[in-house]
């Protein structure tokens, strides 16, 4: 049946926005530097172990090792873009919706590979062809679609904690050069490097905060909240066709939860 099969326009992609944004931020920094003359100055292994170690490590203690290892997998998420825009998982779902309408339930076989790409779409679709009441279709998926968006807020959550504790460890540093400044003013040749550590720990934690942690939590977040309204569409069709509802009916129920501007018209 090739006149009925579901095509995807769906897909992911090198997120620019983030990439650019990151990339753009540190090379103006790295150009002010440069213009001062003294980039080495910047350069310095004991402020580093204290910003970047010190973060890693009093932010494990607030988690797990497991939830270090997920935030990380989730964070490298921030530099990719679903392609796939609520408006085409609409109209796909309603391919199915319709296909399930017109020559039965069991007809879905015949595309259920269609949507393998889609593994939440495809899992809700073999519980319909199973015979899955519409019900409980829908709150199995509901479960699976709050775990996801439980995740993705932990790692987030993990974001913005290293962010409130890079700051302060770069204060941590501050008070350890000011200490071994004030312990050594009798040699003048380790007052340079005592400074150095207690201006440059609280740079990197600025910079870690502001340009690193809280900006990836917020793209987390965003990315978070357009695939939950992707699941959220299939979720309302797997358990639509699980009732064997009219996909007139979905199709106002999807865009009562859509976007005005990705609002579908399948049937006008």
């Amino acid at each position: 049946m090739a006149e009925e099969r579901i095509h995807s326009a769906g897909g992911s992609s090198l997120d620019l926005a983030t990439v650019i944004g990151l990339v753009s931020g540190f090379a103006m920094i790295t150009a002010a530097i440069m213009l001062g003359g003294t980039p080495e100055s910047f350069i310095n292994p004991p402020s580093i172990l204290i910003v970047i170690g010190g973060t890693l490590a009093i932010t494990t203690v607030c988690f797990s090792f497991g939830d270090m290892a997920k935030m990380l997998s989730v964070a490298g998420r921030a530099m990719v873009r679903n392609t796939q825009e609520p408006f085409d998982a609409a109209y796909k779902a309603l391919q199915v919706a319709e296909i399930a309408r017109k020559q039965g339930v069991l007809a879905l076989q015949n595309v259920v590979d269609d949507v393998r790409d889609e593994p939440f779409f495809h899992k809700g679709i073999l519980m319909v062809i199973d015979g899955t009441p519409g019900e409980e279709v829908e709150a199995i998926l509901r479960r699976d679609l709050q775990s996801m968006v439980s995740r993705h807020r932990q790692s987030a959550s993990i974001l913005r904690k290293m962010a409130e504790f890079s700051p302060a460890m770069g204060l941590i540093g501050t008070l350890i050069g000011l200490v071994q400044m004030l312990g050594n003013l009798q040699d003048p040749t380790t007052i340079g490097p005592a400074m150095a550590v207690a201006l440059l720990t609280t740079f990197y934690g600025a910079v870690l905060a502001n340009m690193v942690f809280l900006p990836l939590a917020s793209k987390l977040e965003r990315n978070s909240h357009e695939e939950a309204l992707i699941l959220q569409v299939f979720l309302l069709t797997a358990a639509s066709i699980g009732r064997q509802e009219n996909p007139r009916r979905l199709e106002m129920l999807l865009n009562s939860v859509l976007p005005p501007s990705q609002r579908v018209q399948y049937f006008d």
